[in-house]
C-alpha cells in the first residue's frame, strides 16, 4: 500500500522479531475469561486529603477505561473531562486502577453503581490535581496461559530467565493500531494534511499520531532487537530512576550501568524535539525511517506543524517481581512492568503465536 509517498505496512506483516527466537513456543491461549488477565495498577502518589479532585479506587471487569470514564460521567452529570486516569486498562480483564474525578463529593460515590462490570468503588481522598495519564508506578499482572504445548516447561525457564536478564522488547502492542491494523497509515497521512487535521478532533488527530509514532519505533527496536541490552557511542540512553536521557560517548563505560538496568538504549518517538541517535544507532533509525519514506527532517517538520514534540522511549522494560508455574497445560505467572509497558510483549515471547497480539477494542496502554 502507497499514501502519499509512503510505504505502509500492517503490524501483522511487519513480523516484530522475537528477542528469545532461539527458544521454541508453549503456545496456548489467553483471556478464556476476564479473570484470565488480571491488571493492578501501582500508583505514583496517594491523594493529599485537600482540594477539588476525588481519587477513587476503582475495580472492573470486561470493561475498558474509556467505557468507565463514560459511565461515570453519565452517573454523576459531569463532563468527561473532569474525570482523570493515569493509564487506559483491557475491555477483557479485570483491572484495577487510581480515578479522579473533579467537584465530587464523598457522599455521591453511591450513584456509582457496583454491578457485574463496576466490581468495587473506593474512596481514597482528596487532591490538588487531576490524575493525568503516566501517573502511575506500573502495572501488576496476574496472567493465566490455558492450553500450552506438553513438556515446555524448558522453554518457560529460557524465555523468562533471559527477559528478566536482558529486559523485555518494549515494542508497543498492535491494540494503537486498530482492528485492521492500519492506524498508522492514517497518521501517516494527518501528518502531511493540515486540513484533514482540523477538520478532527483533537484526541482522535492525537490517537492517530500516536499510532504512526509507535509503528516507527517498532521498526527501530526491531532492527535492534539482538543488541536492546547494549548501549552504543551516539546513542540516547534513559535512567530508569527518573527517565532522563543523556547521549552515549563512553559505550564501555556506560555498558556496566546498562547491565545494572540502571540506564537503557531508546528509540525516538518522533516530534520537532525529539533528538535523533547519531553514529551507528543514529543510522540504524534512519534506515529504517526512511524505508518508510520518512527521513527524520521531515518528520520533524510535519510534527513541528501538528504541535508535536517528540521524545525518547527505552528499547526494553524491566520484569520485575516474577513468578510463574505450570501446571499440566495452565501456565500462571505473575510480574511488574513499569509504565507504558506492555505485558502482551512477555506473552509473545513465551507463546510466539499471534493470539496474543489481537488487536481489541479500547485495548490498554501497557496491558
Amino acid at each position: 500500500m502507497k499514501r502519499e509517498g509512503l510505504r505502509v505496512q500492517t503490524m501483522t506483516e511487519l513480523a516484530l522479531p522475537f528477542l528469545t527466537v532461539a527458544v521454541p513456543g508453549i503456545g496456548g491461549v489467553i483471556r478464556t475469561t476476564p479473570e484470565d488477565f488480571r491488571v493492578e495498577e501501582r500508583p505514583l502518589y496517594l491523594p493529599c486529603g485537600a482540594g477539588e479532585h476525588l481519587y477513587l479506587r476503582v475495580t472492573k471487569r470486561g470493561l475498558s477505561t474509556p467505557e468507565m470514564v463514560s459511565r461515570f460521567a453519565s452517573a454523576l452529570g459531569v463532563k468527561a473531562r473532569c474525570i482523570g486516569v493515569a493509564g487506559l486498562k483491557d475491555a477483557m480483564a479485570v483491572t484495577t486502577q487510581m480515578v479522579s474525578i473533579q467537584g465530587m463529593s464523598p457522599e455521591a460515590v453511591p450513584r456509582l453503581r457496583v454491578d457485574d462490570r463496576i466490581l468495587s468503588v473506593e474512596v481514597l481522598g482528596r487532591h490538588r490535581n487531576r490524575l493525568r495519564t503516566g501517573h502511575h508506578r506500573g502495572n501488576v499482572f496476574h496472567l493465566v496461559v490455558r492450553g500450552v504445548r506438553p513438556g515446555t516447561t524448558g522453554s518457560v525457564s529460557l524465555v523468562l530467565e533471559e527477559l528478566a536478564r536482558r529486559g523485555v522488547p518494549n515494542y508497543f502492542g498492535p491494540q494503537r493500531q486498530g482492528r485492521s491494523g492500519l492506524n498508522h497509515e492514517i497518521g501517516a497521512a494527518l501528518l502531511q494534511d493540515g486540513a484533514r487535521r482540523a477538520r478532527m478532533p483533537r484526541s482522535k488527530r492525537l490517537w492517530y499520531l500516536h499510532a504512526y509514532q509507535s509503528f516507527l519505533f517498532n521498526k527501530i527496536l526491531a532492527s535492534r532487537i539482538d543488541r536492546i541490552d547494549r548501549v552504543l557511542v551516539g546513542d540516547w540512553a534513559m535512567k530508569h530512576d527518573n527517565g532522563a536521557c543523556f547521549q552515549v560517548e563512553d559505550a564501555a563505560a556506560e555498558q556496566q550501568r546498562a547491565d545494572g538496568f540502571e540506564i537503557s538504549p531508546t528509540g525516538p518517538l518522533f516530534g520537532s524535539r525529539a533528538p535523533w541517535a547519531s553514529g551507528e544507532p543514529g543510522a540504524l533509525e534512519r534506515a529504517s525511517v526512511v524505508e518508510f519514506g520518512a527521513p527524520p527532517e521531515s518528520l520533524a517538520r510535519a510534527a513541528a506543524a501538528c504541535g508535536f514534540r517528540g521524545e525518547r522511549r527505552s528499547l526494553r522494560a524491566r520484569l520485575e517481581n516474577l513468578d510463574w508455574s505450570l501446571k499440566g497445560e495452565t501456565l500462571t505467572l505473575s510480574f511488574t512492568l513499569p509504565p507504558g509497558a506492555y505485558a502482551t510483549s512477555v506473552l509473545r515471547e513465551l507463546m510466539k503465536t499471534d493470539r496474543q497480539d489481537r488487536p481489541r477494542a479500547h485495548a490498554s496502554r501497557g496491558a
